[in-house]
């Protein structure tokens, strides 16, 4: 099956997603039906587990939205649990070079990995009749995703965005800004600023793209912003962010006083 997402980045699209902490089938859905191409849903902060995980990647495959999954540790059987309910791919947390071979490893199947081979799972549809074209489909198709949140990987970030097989780099800016003395700061920042024109230039020097997320500034003027600085996928902050953004806006009805 054909990665939606990777096929937009390569022809050049910008790709918009959120982060999903409420595990709700329900926002996944209104998310595809505002435009959203993406949701990772996060296995690394919130409480989901694998049940409430598969129902949130059948309601993406059935809205067309593109599902992914952040985790916080690299380990071969979860991996090969979330890749096996049809996840798109992996989200790897505070990425370094090592645990992205890891994880790649463990998400592609042999000759190019280690993934445990059962045709009697989603991703592969239960039983395919083709069993080598699944593999190829999917060796190629699921992305491992690392995301940039610690100096020593922005240090050497050259060297992890020339490996092959990780075509896309999520700067996490939370704990990146935390990493560089400036909690909590934007890509305004000067030192937030440099990290990302220093992740866009190698990324594209070794033809890969940048993911971000504007959950800390929800503002239009702010995300063409990234965007226009080389950020092609851009996360527009997790469901509970936008959900409490359009809830202060809208409470402001409490406190406006009609204008004489």
């Amino acid at each position: 099956m054909k990665n939606p997402v990777r096929a937009a980045l390569a022809r050049g699209e910008t790709v918009t997603g959120i982060i999903l902490f409420s595990g709700s089938p329900m926002i996944t859905e209104l998310a595809a039906a505002a435009g959203i191409d993406f949701v990772i849903i996060d296995m690394e902060h919130s409480a989901l587990d694998f049940d409430t995980c598969a129902h949130v990647i059948r309601a993406a495959d059935a809205a067309g939205i593109t599902p992914f999954v952040r985790i916080a540790d690299v380990e071969r059987t979860l991996i090969l649990k979330l890749l096996n309910m049809g996840a798109a791919g992996i989200a790897i947390s505070h990425a370094t070079k090592e645990n992205c071979m890891q994880a790649l490893s463990h998400a592609r199947y042999a000759p190019a990995g280690e993934r445990g081979a059962c045709t009697i799972v989603r991703s592969a549809g239960y039983a395919p009749g083709d069993w080598d074209t699944h593999v190829r489909s999917s060796n190629d198709e699921l992305m491992v995703i690392p995301l940039i949140e610690d100096a020593a990987t922005l240090r050497d970030f050259d060297a992890l965005a020339a490996v092959p097989g990780l075509e896309v780099f999520f700067i996490g800016p939370t704990d990146l800004s935390i990493a560089l003395g400036v909690p909590h700061a934007t890509f305004d920042e000067p030192k937030m600023a440099a990290a990302l024109e220093q992740v866009v230039s190698a990324a594209r020097k070794h033809g890969k793209f940048v993911m971000t997320t504007i959950g800390n500034k929800p503002d239009q003027v702010y995300g063409r912003s990234v965007r226009d600085r080389g950020v092609q996928a851009i996360v527009l902050g997790t469901d509970g962010h936008l959900f409490l953004d359009v809830c202060r806006r809208m409470n402001a009805v409490k406190t406006e006083r009609k204008q004489s």
